[in-house]
């Protein structure tokens, strides 16, 4: 007997009881699924230029090998860049934690004087919040490791990946009914698409965020503008949430090295108007997925994403959920749940629609309401 011909409750026991045991093995395989995830989405976008360069006649190991030494070229341009930037910021350390110091020794006079919370009651506070915060940290060393290990196994698994990969797609053929064969393939190209286009349109929508990020800090007068502002640009990629983190970094530069208040409103102002421009005009023009995911279930899966794999985790949600609203689109029991994820909202639901035809009905003859049935 099928599972859709139980009852709701036992339907719902199972489905629940089979997320469990995903989440379970996710999270336990995290070291070991958190590389192959990267390295199926950068495999999917080194794809394209290993087939255009077996076109002309290279050998496919040798177009492999080409792909990812201009993939690793780039990524060692954008650290190279970044450590200098962090260089010249180690060199001022020393004053700003003496400005950062004093800071601190007023505002605590500041909060004695207001609210009358002695000083070595507020030490004693943060003292506790720090203690508190140890679990938390040590999960944010864990994932800052697990990210390091990505590093190091991120290129033997594309190789292997891009080198296999016709093996791979038949198994992905051969494992369903021939008769699925179609939907196989229409879910393949939609997925490669989405992951092609979300990636690139990302990385594009990273360089445009940090240039008017640095801009922005520049005219500001900011310390560490361009530094502070690619790192701004970096967390952008993380949806809602790594917006409002980037804030806070030039936020704090500026509290340490000016007086005064009127550079962190700047700040705050301009990066309202920069989020804006992202969200409203960059992210729906460059990021052009084919697969839209809608606002609450983006923080949702973020938030989700991070608790299971962390960092990694929060930058994989994004492009995870696009693949299986991609597959729920394609399967008609599982159509309510892309519709869910996705960002089309209809503009009456089917409960109203359900009471507007039972009044139509309520006010017709008897003969006129099997018509409308």
């Amino acid at each position: 007997m099928k599972i859709k011909d139980q009852p709701f409750y036992m339907q719902s026991t199972v489905v629940l009881f089979g997320l469990i045991l995903l989440v379970y093995v996710l999270a336990t395989l995290a070291d070991i699924m958190v590389p192959l995830a990267f390295a199926a989405f950068l495999a999917v976008l080194l794809n394209p230029l290993c087939n255009r360069l077996q076109q002309h006649k290279v050998p496919k190991i040798l177009s492999i090998i080409i792909a990812m030494a201009i993939m690793i070229l780039f990524v060692a341009t954008v650290f190279y860049f970044l450590s200098t930037q962090i260089i010249q910021f180690g060199d001022s350390l020393p004053m700003l934690k003496q400005k950062l110091g004093d800071i601190t020794i007023n505002l605590k006079g500041w909060i004695q004087q207001t609210f009358g919370v002695a000083i070595t009651k507020q030490d004693q506070m943060v003292h506790d919040a720090l203690d508190n915060s140890q679990a938390m940290v040590g999960r944010t060393v864990n994932s800052v490791l697990s990210t390091l290990s990505v590093v190091f196994l991120l290129p033997v698994y594309i190789f292997l990946m891009l080198y296999y990969k016709t093996l791979i797609l038949n198994f992905l053929f051969e494992v369903f009914a021939e008769e699925n064969s179609k939907k196989v393939s229409d879910v393949l190209g939609e997925t490669k698409s989405a992951i092609q286009s979300y990636i690139v349109g990302l990385l594009i929508e990273m360089i445009i965020v940090a240039v008017m990020n640095s801009i922005a800090l520049l005219l500001l007068g900011v310390k560490y503008a361009i530094l502070i502002g690619s790192i701004g640009a970096i967390l952008n990629l993380i949806p809602y949430l790594g917006g409002i983190i980037a804030i806070a970094l030039p936020v704090l530069m500026a509290t340490v090295t000016k007086d005064g208040y009127s550079t962190q409103l700047g700040v705050v102002i301009a990066y309202i108007v920069i989020q804006f421009i992202d969200n409203n005009i960059l992210v729906p023009r460059i990021v052009s997925s084919k697969v839209q995911i809608n606002a609450l279930m983006s923080i949702i899966v973020v938030l989700l994403g991070n608790q299971l794999w962390g960092v990694s985790g929060m930058f994989l949600s994004i492009p995870f959920v696009a693949v299986i609203k991609i597959v729920f689109d394609r399967i008609d029991d599982l159509k309510p749940w892309g519709k869910l994820l996705g960002d089309n909202v209809p503009t009456h639901h089917m409960g109203e629609m359900w009471r507007n035809r039972n009044k139509r009905k309520a006010v017709l003859p008897t003969h006129e309401q099997k018509k409308v049935d």
